[in-house]
């Protein structure tokens, strides 16, 4: 297995819980600045140096998205650099390396349907929808998915389907899906999330306790969960119905 940094998604925030620096319009001049800068991403810090992304269609997603237009504006000049950043609430845009690695590992088809668990600012669900046909997204927060929907909608993506509400559940009434991401760490794999994933779907998910947590790959496949650890993470626990059980 490749050796990695263990990277830190959805970290505690030092912004107050008021959101700041809310996104603005950019100029013509700041999105070409923006537009190179996320070519440089993916050649030096996810395809480059070792880092070692070769999915030609993940990596071509990466520099499309606009990542500049998911964080807060006074922290734009680093929405290029391979970073978690804070976004409010106590919540984070993840690093580049880790959306292209778990959506990677994912390995999303064009006609597939994905169900994504933590919104946040809603980049991960951006890249998702660059590569499948429909993703449908849960943010527990509810100003978080109020903002995410928004902004999604405001940049033209017609493909994403967004919701606030507890992502242990899921979303029943759209199952199966084709495959499953989650970015937040419950200490057991949801049962409601394996109901629906369809056979022979794929599901990325961190597992465990703050401290000794692990990203888990999983392939549903005649009812059984094949599972590959794949490396170890740290990431915000799932709350809601998750700590109930």
């Amino acid at each position: 297995m490749r050796n990695f940094a263990v990277p830190l998604l959805k970290a505690l925030s030092i912004l107050p819980r008021e959101v700041r620096g809310q996104t603005n319009a950019t100029t013509a001049g700041e999105e070409d600045r923006f537009a190179a800068g996320r070519q440089r991403m993916v050649k030096e810090q996810l395809s480059g140096s070792g880092r070692g992304i070769i999915d030609a269609r993940v990596l071509t997603a990466l520099g499309k998205v606009p990542r500049h237009e998911f964080v807060p504006a006074d922290l734009r000049y680093r929405a290029c650099d391979d970073r978690s950043l804070p976004i409010g609430y106590g919540q984070t845009i993840s690093q580049p390396f880790v959306v292209a690695f778990m959506t990677e590992q994912l390995n999303p088809q064009p006609t597939d349907r994905v169900l994504e668990i933590g919104t946040g600012s809603g980049y991960q669900a951006a890249v998702l929808a660059e590569l499948v046909r429909e993703v449908y997204t849960i943010e527990i927060v509810a100003p978080l998915a109020q903002r995410a929907r928004a902004g999604l909608k405001r940049l033209g993506y017609t493909n994403i389907r967004t919701r606030a509400g507890d992502g242990y559940q899921g979303w029943p009434e759209a199952a199966p899906f084709d495959a499953i991401i989650v970015t937040c760490a419950p200490d057991k794999v949801p049962s409601p999330l394996v109901e629906q994933l369809r056979d022979g779907g794929r599901m990325i998910i961190p597992v465990g306790l703050p401290g000794d947590q692990e990203l888990i790959l999983l392939h549903k496949q005649g009812g059984h969960l094949e599972q590959t650890a794949m490396l170890p993470v740290r990431f915000v626990p799932m709350t809601g119905r998750a700590i109930q059980t």
